[in-house]
């Protein structure tokens, strides 16, 4: 397991944590206040993303102690994520916890852990809503596509004519639905099958990590919505 370097004081410790979440690109403040529904609490680090369809925060106490957390700790978490409707409370400290704050904290959406552990485990919990935000993505750019009249989608290069070879905006949907559902199973390399992966000069047969299929299927959906964004501004600036 990778251990991460020891911090010499709680600041340090507050800003290695803050440090980490922001390489897996989020947002991370130290020493922020967050506003509930019945007062405002004060977090070591606020950790947040907003992407299209996605938005995440989460809330991390670091304990810089040379003791155990105990359970009152995990309690007075769970009531502060509750309070301000966060996704994640996280409890960070190095040295570990009570038994009681571990049951505390069990099917919970609180998390008692440390640094050096949440190195490891953060990332996929990152990568797969990463994957669902790619997905209702794909979604909603097909249901915009498909509102679009043949004729139109031509026009505004969505798609390309009958017997010609061009853009395909419906292969490109195709093609990244095939993707990310396969990904989603989480298996391995994920192979490429679509006819528009064969057709697309230097494209992977085989895509070896999550992280390799994000960098591979997100330009082509930031393609596909500057596109439809394109056409809607076009036809918002007509007039009849």
């Amino acid at each position: 397991m990778e251990r991460c370097a020891v911090a010499k004081d709680w600041i340090e410790y507050q800003s290695e944590a803050a440090a980490f979440f922001r390489t897996l690109g989020l947002e991370a403040d130290t020493d922020a206040t967050i506003r509930g529904v019945r007062t405002s609490h004060e977090i070591d680090v606020l950790v947040q993303s907003h992407h299209v369809g996605f938005d995440v925060t989460w809330l991390v106490e670091c304990k810089h102690w040379k003791t155990r957390v105990s359970k009152l700790h995990v309690l007075a978490l769970r009531e502060i994520v509750a309070d301000v409707g966060a996704d994640r409370g996280i409890l960070l400290c190095e040295v570990g916890f009570q038994s009681g704050a571990i049951e505390a904290a069990t099917l919970t959406n609180v998390h008692v852990t440390s640094l050096a552990d949440v190195r490891q485990t953060a990332r996929s919990d990152i990568l797969a809503m990463r994957l669902r935000e790619l997905y209702d993505r794909i979604e909603a750019c097909g249901q915009l596509y498909w509102d679009i009249p043949k004729e139109e989608r031509i026009e505004h290069g969505l798609r390309h004519d009958v017997g010609v070879f061009g853009y395909s905006g419906a292969r490109v949907i195709e093609l990244v639905v095939e993707l990310l559902t396969k990904a989603f199973r989480g298996v391995y390399p994920v192979d490429c099958e679509a006819p528009l992966a064969f057709l697309t000069l230097g494209f992977p047969r085989h895509i070896e990590t999550a992280e390799d299929l994000i960098g591979i299927v997100e330009p082509m959906i930031r393609e596909l919505e500057a596109k439809i964004d394109a056409y809607n501004a076009k036809r918002g600036g007509r007039t009849s």
